[in-house]
């Protein structure tokens, strides 16, 4: 019996096994980076069917990063909560972005409008689906990189600060956020809901093109797919808060 043979094809096989379960078991890595001058919390959601990361939320300091592993076919949001201060209760505890879990830990709960929204579907095997969503307004830049994938495998996200450009009706406090239209006037044509429920009925509005205009690869309503939405495969994703420009 030729062993040398036997010892190739063992190790191929292994190596084999080793791409497929990465492949399978484990969708994408995704590495937070905080470039803000302070403190920011992300919150992390899965969405319904998608087990929780390690973590559902979490303190990144200033120039300091944190990575997960998201296996195949994981759904979810993140987002970045500003000025926490967690006193264990639930009451607000973040400036913008709160999930009202009075802690790190946003344990199931999702962003209090206005925030920056990064939106992923990892696929299993195929495309991953991201976007970068105004849609709940906006509370500070966020920017999303691949790497290692194949395909388009576009950045996408807002660099700019809207805040400061932000409109009087849109204002959140001091100018830390900014909301969308929807939520500021409940409008069924800026919220895109009963008569306005579909795409050719619910256009564009000052508002939203306000924020196209300054983000033009974030969605800006509900219907803003075309220009919003990307794709990659096999792909590592990098989310920056408070990026200066993207590579």
């Amino acid at each position: 019996m030729d062993h040398s043979f036997y010892y190739i094809a063992l190790f191929l096989s292994f190596h084999i096994f080793l791409v497929f379960f990465s492949t399978v078991a484990f969708g994408a890595t995704f590495t937070f980076v905080n470039k803000c001058q302070y403190t920011v919390w992300p919150g992390i959601l899965a969405n319904t069917g998608s087990p929780r990361l390690d973590s559902t939320g979490f303190e990144l300091p200033q120039d300091s990063s944190r990575t997960f592993v998201a296996p195949a076919g994981w759904s979810g949001r993140f987002w970045g909560r500003t000025g926490c201060a967690f006193s264990g209760s639930e009451s607000v505890s973040c400036q913008t972005g709160d999930c009202g879990s009075g802690q790190a830990e946003c344990n199931g709960s999702g962003a209090a409008p206005p925030a920056t929204l990064a939106e992923f579907t990892l696929g299993t095997g195929g495309l991953d689906f991201y976007d970068v969503s105004l849609v709940d307004g906006y509370n500070l830049p966020m920017i999303v990189e691949a790497s290692g994938g194949s395909g388009m495998c576009a950045s996408t996200g807002c660099i700019t600060d809207l805040n400061r450009a932000c409109p009087s009706e849109l204002r959140v406090g001091g100018g830390e956020a900014c909301k969308s239209a929807c939520e500021a006037f409940g409008s069924p044509e800026y919220c895109c809901s009963g008569a306005f429920s579909t795409p050719a009925a619910c256009r564009p509005s000052v508002y939203s093109q306000m924020f196209k205009s300054a983000c033009p690869r974030s969605y800006s309503y509900a219907y803003d797919d075309p220009t919003s939405t990307f794709t990659c495969a096999s792909a590592d994703y990098t989310v920056t808060f408070c990026p200066s420009m993207p590579r």
